[in-house]
């Protein structure tokens, strides 16, 4: 099941199957890439629970989601993954540190990246916070102004 919600960063459909999160998409929407979705439900639990937990992080209410996630990936993609659960409100890391945090080398970097710009459950698994070894701002699968927009929401000292 899914449904969409407005927020600062344009709308976002949320993915629910089997009672946790799946995804969560930017707009323009993508019907075919092979992710089971189902059909649109603006009442199931999982789903109303996530609208308002994020609704709750973009109000700045909430820096830390407790939902049920259930990514799909392999087995590199859901490790590095579970590093960038770690990278902690208003931080960063670079490609090169969750490397680090997976015990492999700065050459590992570009890997990371590439399992970063495949999170399908952005916000709530935060690879927004990833940022480049020069402190740079890089790719990110939603584009470089929502990157923006949601790093400087996470910034205490900007308000």
């Amino acid at each position: 099941m899914w449904t969409v919600m407005d927020s600062p960063i344009g709308p976002l459909r949320v993915v629910e199957h089997n009672g946790a999160i799946t995804a969560i998409e930017f707009s323009p929407f993508v019907d075919s890439d092979g992710r089971v979705r189902g059909a649109r439900s603006d009442t199931d639990p999982v789903l109303v629970e996530t609208v308002r937990q994020l609704t709750a992080y973009f109000a700045r209410d909430l820096k830390d989601f407790d939902l049920p996630l259930a990514p799909v990936g392999t087995d590199f993609q859901r490790r590095v993954w579970d590093q960038l659960v770690g990278v902690g409100w208003g931080e960063t890391a670079s490609y090169g540190e969750i490397a680090h945090r997976l015990g492999m080398t700065n050459a590992a970097s570009r890997a990371v990246g590439l399992a970063n710009g495949r999170n399908p459950i952005p916000i709530v698994i935060p690879c927004h916070r990833v940022i480049g070894a020069n402190g740079t701002l890089t790719g990110y699968a939603g584009g470089l102004p929502r990157k923006q927009l949601l790093l400087a929401l996470e910034q205490d000292a900007l308000f």
